[in-house]
């Protein structure tokens, strides 16, 4: 069954013949598909592949018939066993919906471009499965009789909710009483109260009047109009005067609308609020924001609350409100325009940051330490914005276009709060900062190689037994993984041979002229001689590595997109589901994407800006080792949007893109983040130097052999998944108790 995710995905084998009801494919010439290039195993992957079209042809082509995959018979496989199946027994084939989800799952598989797991167009209602289908449905349908409705979370809503708001009914239903003229909407509130309750297996209907008395109807509301909340009609804004030209605008609803209603709709909007914020109770949300905008505007004789075992809804009634669940744990897959609810949800707190951080700039409201931790939280609903806007623009433009916006914003979350870190720096004349930024970029290293595929793997394998991925594409991440951190701790590793060991303290432990010393905080001087060794030998070496790496780099995305693509065991099928022609309906246009992301890392330097400013109270009077705040919170809470990517893709059996994730952030941080960086500090003289400390070097590097070998045979467990968190909390707990770096 095709996932919510990547639908259509399936597996097919070039050396098994295909079930009988998928027909053949007529058997490509391989002589004729192009020139000669790579191993005989190779031109007969690009001849099996070109049956349907390139990677990169994603074009719409609707008066087309449907290709089915082809593969190849069984005479080709006896003929070139030895080489075909060694590299193209498993395809990966994708189906998409319309020609901009293809490219969005295309530029997942390529290395470089950002891996995005939501869809960026709105996916056909016919096309969702039933737990998604009612998570957006209307709480006005009337099911079949089912289970009981005392579940733990009615209960809950009950606890939370229920209570107080059906004693608040009770009270606003004595005020109309008093009120004489309002007993009507006491009547009305004093049903309420019971529905409120209870809700569940009850019905709120809306009764018939006589035609006489439907001239409300210019007024009542549009048929059209839904919004993301309430889930499905909307009725205009109540205008008093249609009341009025009906007999309704009395004295009675004056007392209600001055009395009444306001107390009752402040109430219902912070059920709404409350329960939006916990996600799993948003039928509560939808509840209350239906209640406030419609049923307490209607005249008190066209509310009808009864329970449903009693209830005959005539033909012409209409249902305005039947709940049977508060709480549905599913909710979490639910967006808004295509934002998940979650991204929504942490959108205000961006807001309160920024008001909180440049309002209160004494720290008269809130504290530092409180300002950090908001300014780091914020960067998370940002990071998901950034990598929304990202795939949408890519998906929708064309590969230079879509390859230019991954290059620029792609490490853009982590680049400015590093670059703002050592503006801080330089400022202060702190070199505590750099070692900071050294501890984040070596965190982030370290937990991409480790921590965000092994938690994929574990995840991924209480699902499925045992998963496979590509292992010649694993393999290319692998080498330039080892050729970046060479590269980037070459001139650590020079230091160390060239560098003048200068110790702090030494003591005589012998008490011998000629005995053994003692020696507290040594290091390795490049400046000795007025800094002849770093500006002569170091400094030159840096520049040289830092010019390598993007090179290596630009090298890499040429061969693993032009020249060598075929490695990657995907093919992108026609750009419709199976008896479906649906033109793209995109979230977000490449403009609003385009402002949204700007916008977005606006938003993202200013609470970098607040991070770095308020971290100096923590980094001076926590007792943590600033290494361990560096490698861990500053390292992989920008990244957890990319870890929930991760997880999803290893839940759906597509391991590959689990571990390219983690692999291609780690690759940019050595390749692009850190020559970035350097270059920074040409034009900003800071204090980041690219000398690292031994315990970046040991971590880092072991770190990469450890994945390496792991992901040697091309097939992964929970078990091994499980080896690769435990090296990265083991890691964790030797920065834990070490010393804090000098400076700091």
């Amino acid at each position: 069954m095709a996932s919510e995710g990547e639908p259509g995905r399936r597996r097919r084998c070039c050396c098994t013949q295909d079930p009988p009801d998928v027909p053949k494919a007529p058997e490509p010439r391989g002589d004729s598909d192009g020139p000669r290039r790579g191993s005989l195993c190779d031109r007969h992957c690009a001849a099996i592949n070109n049956v349907q079209g390139d990677l990169g042809d994603l074009g719409c082509h609707p008066h087309r018939p449907r290709v089915p995959p082809a593969v190849s018979s069984l005479s080709c496989c006896q003929q070139h066993s030895d080489e075909v199946c060694e590299s193209c027994v498993v395809k990966t084939t994708l189906t998409a919906e319309n020609a901009v989800e293809a490219n969005k799952l295309s530029n997942n598989y390529k290395f470089g471009f950002k891996k995005w797991k939501s869809h960026v167009t709105a996916r056909p209602w016919e096309d969702r499965s039933e737990i998604v289908k009612e998570l957006y449905s209307d709480l006005n349908v009337i099911r079949g009789p089912g289970g009981s409705t005392v579940t733990c979370g009615n209960v809950l809503y009950l606890l939370l909710f229920g209570w107080w708001l059906s004693l608040l009914y009770v009270l606003v239903a004595a005020v109309m009483f008093i009120t004489v003229v309002g007993a009507p909407y006491g009547r009305l509130c004093w049903d309420l109260a019971g529905y409120f309750l209870w809700p569940f297996g009850k019905v709120i209907q809306k009764a018939e009047v006589p035609k006489s008395r439907q001239a409300l109807g210019a007024c009542e509301a549009g048929a059209g109009e839904s919004s993301a909340l309430l889930g499905g009609p909307v009725p205009r804004r109540w205008r008093p005067w249609c009341w009025a030209d009906v007999g309704y605008w009395r004295a009675g609803a004056v007392a209600w609308l001055c009395l009444g209603y306001p107390v009752l709709a402040l109430a219902h909007g912070l059920v709404c609020v409350t329960a939006w914020l916990l996600v799993v109770l948003i039928p509560v949300a939808k509840l209350s924001a239906r209640t406030a905008a419609r049923v307490l505007l209607l005249p008190p004789e066209r509310v009808l609350v009864r329970r449903l075992r009693m209830t005959e809804v005539p033909l012409e009634g209409e249902v305005i409100l039947c709940c049977y669940r508060a709480v549905n744990p599913y909710y979490y897959k639910y967006a808004v325009d295509g934002i998940n609810v979650f991204a929504v949800n942490l959108l205000p707190l961006v807001l309160v940051t920024l008001v909180l951080g440049y309002v209160d700039s004494h720290n008269r409201l809130t504290s530092s330490p409180v300002k950090f931790t908001l300014a780091l939280l914020s960067i998370m609903p940002l990071s998901y914005y950034i990598g929304m806007a990202i795939a949408s623009i890519s998906a929708q433009s064309n590969f230079a276009v879509g390859a230019v916006v991954n290059a620029t914003f792609g490490s853009i979350t982590e680049l400015t709060f590093y670059i703002t870190a050592l503006i801080k720096g330089s400022r202060e004349g702190n070199r505590c900062y750099a070692e900071i930024v050294k501890s984040a970029l070596t965190g982030t290293l370290v937990g991409c190689v480790l921590f965000v595929p092994g938690l994929c793997m574990v995840i991924g394998g209480i699902r499925h037994q045992e998963q496979r991925f590509n292992s010649r594409s694993a393999g290319v991440s692998s080498a330039l993984l080892f050729l970046s951190v060479g590269g980037v701790f070459a001139p650590t590793l020079f230091s160390k041979v060239y560098g003048k060991l200068v110790c702090g303290e030494c003591h005589n432990v012998t008490q011998n002229p000629l005995g053994h010393y003692l020696c507290h905080n040594c290091h390795f001087d490049l400046m000795e001689n007025n800094g002849t060794l770093y500006y002569s030998h170091v400094q030159p070496l840096v520049y040289t590595v830092s010019l390598l790496l993007p090179a290596a780099y630009l090298i890499g995305l040429f061969f693993t997109l032009k020249t060598h693509s075929h490695i990657y065991d995907i093919h992108i099928s026609d750009c419709h589901m199976p008896g479906h022609h649906h033109s793209a309906v995109v979230h977000w246009s490449r403009w609003r994407a385009l402002v949204i992301l700007l916008l977005s890392t606006l938003c993202m330097s200013a609470c970098a800006d607040l991070a770095t400013e308020h971290i100096s109270p923590i980094l001076t009077n926590s007792t943590i080792s600033q290494y361990f705040i560096g490698v861990t919170v500053l390292a992989m809470v920008p990244e957890l949007p990319e870890i929930v990517n991760g997880i999803q893709f290893a839940l759906q059996n597509n391991l590959s893109l689990s571990i390219e994730i983690g692999n291609c952030i780690a690759v940019q941080v050595c390749m692009l983040q850190i020559p970035i960086l350097v270059l920074f500090t040409i034009f900003y003289p800071t204090n980041f130097t690219l000398v690292f400390s031994d315990l970046h070097v040991y971590a880092s590097m072991f770190s990469v052999v450890l994945m390496n070998y792991i992901f040697m045979d091309g097939k992964c467990d929970y078990f091994q998944g499980t080896v690769l968190v435990m090296v990265y909390f083991i890691l964790l707990a030797v920065y834990f108790f070490a010393p804090s770096p000098s400076g700091c």
